[in-house]
């Protein structure tokens, strides 16, 4: 009988050491950030398997609401329908600010403009000016990208520069931030927006907005392009998850964050 229970404990054991933690929601913190993160709480602490899908801000708060992540990835605030909805269902979002980011607005390097006003650009990405001459640059039907739909980015630029406006029919949806960055490159007429960490390639070229031009060293934390990037979960985390984001927020992960282009929190920088 003592070995059975000696057994069963040990089993007991191991099943707690092994856990996954799943994670859903926005690119911009899922496809370069958050693994890294992952890899190096993997190696501290051994048995935690990951499972990361970055496919939008939307998509990772409705999966905390139905109860198929553990963590949503998030580069907005929740939206008033989406905590009715989550209270609806007993679940109560719970944000955990993890970095700090600014959308930027990029062209290609041959374009001859180095910076727009705000309302040009909100003109641009509405469709009232489809042509580069009417903002002062060189004859040219602009070709505007966006982010799709479900992606935060999209939400916060809309809200931001957009005056909650709708995007011209004419913009082009992207699925992520890198998508938009490769297809600006590779177009001399393009303009979009990333996030600050994904601006780093060649081709392209950030835009002066009304004298703001954000850098890895932007720590603006009133200006308007500027924002939270935070964790969803239900409920404060617990548990494994709760160490999770612990280490995102403490100086070594706030390190990580840095090394892919990101700001770290503004605690973490004194």
């Amino acid at each position: 009988m003592i070995k059975i229970c000696v057994i069963f404990f040990t089993v007991c054991l191991s099943l707690h050491s092994q856990q996954k933690i799943i994670i859903k929601g926005s690119d911009t913190l899922g496809s370069k950030m958050m693994p890294k993160l992952a890899e190096a709480f993997t190696n501290e602490f051994p048995g935690t398997h990951f499972e990361i899908a970055a496919e939008g801000t939307s998509t990772g708060i409705s999966a905390i609401i139905d109860g198929t992540a553990d963590i949503g990835m998030s580069s907005r605030d929740v939206k008033g329908r989406e905590r009715a909805s989550a209270g609806a269902n007993g679940v109560r979002l719970y944000q955990t600010v993890v970095a700090m980011d600014a959308v930027v607005v990029i062209a290609n390097a041959k374009n001859p403009l180095y910076k727009l006003s705000a309302k040009d650009l909100e003109r641009i990405f509405t469709g009232d000016v489809t042509n580069w001459s009417s903002v002062g640059g060189r004859s040219g039907i602009i070709s505007a990208y966006t982010r799709n739909t479900s992606s935060g980015t999209y939400s916060f630029f809309q809200r931001e520069v957009l005056s909650n406006r709708d995007y011209g029919i004419n913009t082009q949806k992207m699925v992520g931030n890198e998508q938009i960055v490769i297809e600006v490159a590779n177009n001399p007429n393009a303009i979009g927006y990333a996030g600050l960490a994904f601006t780093q390639i060649k081709g392209i070229k950030t835009l002066e907005i009304e004298g703001d031009l954000p850098s890895a060293n932007y720590h603006k934390p009133t200006n308007g392009l500027s924002r939270t990037l935070s964790c969803v979960t239900n409920g404060k985390p617990t548990g494994r998850i709760k160490d999770f984001l612990d280490f995102l927020t403490s100086a070594g992960g706030q390190k990580i964050i840095s090394s892919t282009g990101f700001l770290s929190l503004p605690l973490a920088r004194n």
